[in-house]
């Protein structure tokens, strides 16, 4: 089956030009465009703020959401990237108020690492608001076993919508910002959602891949961000056979790999239920799909208390579908909200553009019609001492190499990452190449000043790539400044052996990676682990971690979402690995 790859727009401006759309449909909202964050134009600062976002290529998700009765603002980043802590931190300030923040995101890790990022350092700087701001990470894929997915944890899809609604109508009706994060956290706590397609999506700008599913063929389990999922099935099921057995992934409790729900599955379990379009399915399908899920929750004798359903957390264009159920509480569940106080919340007036009309009652039967006969911030040196190179235009020349190296690699690595994360892993590198080399040409990276370049570098990895590997770079790139700190003037081997191996103790902080993880760390680590005993070593021992990837199951990172028969079968190496191995390969051309 061929990938749907035309668009109207892929110009690099399309995040930026589809929120200035938004505020055309909805006057009452208000843009940052440098930071890409969509809030409330006259915003009640007497409420709990919620704030959202990640990266675009999901509307209506976030932004779509922004508005009375649910959002108070959301933070875009580039198509499947999350934006950068800076930008983050740009929206707290933003929604300031007098009751707190509420900060809402899925469980990925470039938007933990960049809400979290940028929570803390408000906090930091805010102390006497610390307390006011708080963090709920939502996860309620149920596609990805426990074994599977426990370092990670669960993806977060599309129940995180139920999340905004509910605790955004809590907060609009005077809740404090205990009582919104109770329920916000409660809500979560209760969701299982899973996905199927007939094909992956297409991210604009990007050359079509050739790992597309057969004509006969349907894959479930797949993530939002062009992640494989865990099964394929051919032929397709009919949908009187697919759906019952989406719906036991989410409430099925023998299976202890997906047990994640405690339904008790004893005709006494009610919820609401949410068909969620991926992008690219038709509303004729949707219908359907509604009306089988219906029904065969029906025979489970599961009552359904709410129906939702269209387009609500999207895969750009992926055609498919997914399924979500919110498990509502019963009178004996301790410390858990009424039901009629959760479906209150959730029927509660919005005038958000993207939220979808639903009924305010309990879905019935629809009576059929009798027939009739009818006729028819800039980071800055400061204090940090000046530090060269010992030969300053050969360093200069090897960043350039290195930066082209990655551009030219772009290819490559998109190909692998179409497999074994999102699809987003060249072209991110290739921004933060093409980024490195605008500061080289202006003069902030050079030899005569190798401190100086290593916090630009971060910069330039926070704010040109963003996502999770925009985040890692930018931490070890300022770790890096930090361990090149003192009283040396000269960068000498032993110089950057030491403050490699800070950076990467400072970098293991922020992330559970650790070799061997089949992550960007694995040819890090050999580099550094083995720089002392001479560059030719070094060298060797990263390209030699970078192409174990091909065989190693995944610890952490978006492949660890992918199936691990399939990565090991076809032997795909991880990107962001293979990432670091050409920009090393490319720095030291002289040891190969």
């Amino acid at each position: 089956m061929v990938v749907q790859s035309k668009h109207f727009v892929s110009a690099p401006s399309l995040v930026t030009d589809s929120l200035q759309g938004l505020c055309v449909l909805n006057p009452n909202l208000s843009l940052d465009i440098a930071n890409k964050v969509v809030h409330i134009a006259n915003q009640n600062r007497s409420r709990v703020a919620l704030l959202c976002g990640g990266g675009s290529g999901h509307e209506p998700s976030h932004a779509g959401f922004v508005g009375e009765g649910i959002l108070t603002a959301a933070v875009c980043g580039s198509v499947f990237a999350s934006p950068n802590s800076s930008q983050v931190r740009r929206a707290i300030d933003l929604i300031d108020n007098d009751k707190g923040t509420i900060i809402i995101v899925k469980n990925y890790t470039g938007d933990v690492l960049n809400f979290g990022l940028a929570k803390e350092q408000y906090s930091a700087t805010h102390p006497d608001k610390a307390s006011s701001v708080k963090f709920l990470v939502v996860g309620d894929d149920v596609a990805v076993g426990k074994t599977q997915g426990h370092i990670v944890g669960r993806r977060g899809l599309a129940g995180v919508c139920l999340v905004y609604k509910i605790a955004g109508a809590l907060a609009t009706l005077g809740g404090s910002l205990d009582e919104v994060y109770d329920v916000a956290q409660y809500v979560s706590s209760r969701l299982g959602t899973v996905g199927v397609g007939l094909e992956h999506c297409h991210v604009p700008g990007t050359s079509v891949q050739d790992n597309h599913l057969r004509a006969d063929e349907i894959e479930i389990g797949l993530g939002i961000h062009n992640e494989s999922g865990n099964s394929r099935i051919s032929p397709i099921p009919p949908l009187n056979k697919l759906v019952p057995d989406l719906l036991q992934l989410i409430t099925s409790t023998a299976d202890p790999e997906r047990a994640f729900v405690p339904f008790r599955n004893d005709g006494k379990d009610e919820v609401v239920l949410l068909v969620n379009n991926l992008g690219g399915l038709s509303e004729l399908e949707l219908g359907a799909i509604v009306n089988e899920t219906q029904r065969a929750l029906d025979h489970q004798r599961i009552k359904v208390r709410r129906v939702l359903a269209g387009t609500f957390m999207t895969s750009l264009n992926m055609p498919g579908f997914s399924l979500t159920l919110l498990l509502l509480p019963r009178p004996d569940d301790k410390n858990a909200p009424s039901v009629d106080l959760l479906l209150v919340l959730l029927d509660n007036p919005t005038d958000t553009p993207g939220w979808r009309w639903s009924s305010k009652t309990e879905p019935t039967r629809a009576p059929r019609t009798p027939e009739i006969p009818t006729a028819s911030t800039p980071l800055a040196t400061s204090g940090a001492g000046k530090l060269r190179a010992p030969n300053v235009a050969s360093f200069n020349t090897s960043v350039e190499r290195s930066c082209r190296a990655l551009i030219a690699a772009e290819p490559e690595i998109t190909k692998m990452d179409s497999i074994a994360g999102d699809g987003d892993c060249g072209l991110t590198l290739k921004d933060g190449a093409n980024g490195v080399l605008k500061a080289l040409e202006e003069g902030k990276v050079t030899g005569e000043d190798v401190i100086g370049s290593m916090i630009a570098i971060s910069k330039v990895a926070e704010e040109a790539m963003g996502g999770t590997s925009g985040a890692l770079y930018s931490i070890f790139f300022s770790a890096l400044a930090q361990g090149l700190s003192g009283p040396s003037t000269v960068a000498t081997s032993d110089v950057w052996s030491s403050a490699l191996k800070s950076a990467l103790d400072r970098l293991y902080t922020y992330t559970r990676a650790r070799p061997p993880s089949r992550t960007l760390v694995d040819p890090l680590a050999a580099f550094i682990e083995t720089f002392p005993s001479g560059l030719e070593v070094a060298v060797k021992a990263a390209r030699e971690a970078a192409e174990k990837t091909r065989d190693l199951e995944a610890q952490a990172g978006r492949s660890a979402y992918v199936e691990g028969g399939r990565l090991k079968a076809e032997r795909v190496p991880d990107p962001g690995a293979w990432g670091v191995k050409v920009v090393i390969d490319a720095l030291f051309v002289d040891s190969k």
